[in-house]
């Protein structure tokens, strides 16, 4: 069969799951080119023809992504600002979004002389590990609540050689006391997900991914996104970030939560490939 016969069944079928959210126009060519490309371990040409045995192994890809399993899973890893993370089921899926948020934090560290980056909620590491990539003199920490994430995430980085430290506690919890006061950036894509809208998710997101990444269980959605808010001063230093990656439709109430901490210069960047990714921005209360 044919690269671009085997990719126009592909995204027909795709465009048929229930289980998965089509918000983006062209998302499911994207995703079986994606497939295909991990099958094959290269671009292929429309007219390149497929062995029997790699046709059956797309086909079964293609099989798992139309019950929602999300595509990092499938492939076991993620293409980030030029890394490639580690992933696996239990574990927050990398999003391409993201990528925005790291851009922020890189950004505002490579001004810094002596730079100190916490991402919190790491997951995997994912934001972490790209600042660690990008912004070498770093001192960079990732802490998770869930000791399966911070395992990866110390994975991660042993298989990208990049220094990173990561720590298994609520918050800033497994922080050292010595980084009080002295941290540049604070990052987080928080759950922000209201407890009783859990089951309106997309069965991608709601079926696959930890519910503890989702949603903190408050009725708001704003339980620890106000707890980062008032325990991230205590961390920064003078004029320092807390960047916090959210949806379009919590932006205004983050915001507010921000300026209710005290926080300054507060506002919300927009962008991503697709202008639409939030990350609320503020420094560190006087």
């Amino acid at each position: 069969m044919e690269a671009k016969r085997a990719l126009s069944r592909a995204v027909k079928r795709l465009k048929t799951s229930p289980a998965i959210d089509h918000w983006q126009k062209g998302r499911e060519r994207i995703e079986a080119e994606d497939l295909l490309m991990h099958v094959l371990g290269y671009e292929p040409e429309p007219d390149d023809e497929l062995s029997g045995k790699q046709r059956r192994r797309f086909e079964a890809l293609v099989d798992r992504r139309m019950s929602g399993e999300p595509i990092p899973y499938i492939k076991g890893y993620a293409d980030f600002r030029g890394i490639e993370i580690l992933t696996r089921p239990g574990v927050f899926v990398p999003r391409d979004s993201s990528e925005f948020l790291a851009e922020q934090a890189i950004r505002r560290l490579r001004r810094r002389k002596h730079p100190v980056c916490v991402d919190l909620a790491t997951g995997g590491g994912t934001i972490a590990l790209a600042v660690a990539d990008e912004v070498p003199t770093a001192v960079v920490w990732g802490t998770d609540i869930a000791g399966d994430a911070v395992k990866l995430a110390r994975k991660n980085a042993k298989a990208l050689g990049l220094r990173a430290k990561f720590g298994i506690g609520d918050m800033f919890e497994p922080l050292p006391k010595r980084l009080r006061a002295s941290v540049d950036v604070v990052t987080v894509h928080p759950p922000y997900v209201p407890a009783g809208e859990i089951d309106d998710l997309p069965d991608e997101v709601r079926d696959w991914e930890p519910a503890h990444t989702l949603t903190d269980r408050s009725t708001d959605g704003l339980g620890l996104i106000g707890r980062t808010v008032a325990e991230s001063p205590w961390w920064l230093r003078p004029n320092g970030w807390l960047l916090m990656e959210v949806s379009p439709d919590r932006v205004k109430e983050v915001k507010r939560v921000y300026s209710a901490g005290g926080f300054r210069d507060v506002q919300s960047t927009k962008g991503g490939e697709l202008k639409v990714t939030r990350v609320v921005v503020g420094r560190r209360p006087r």
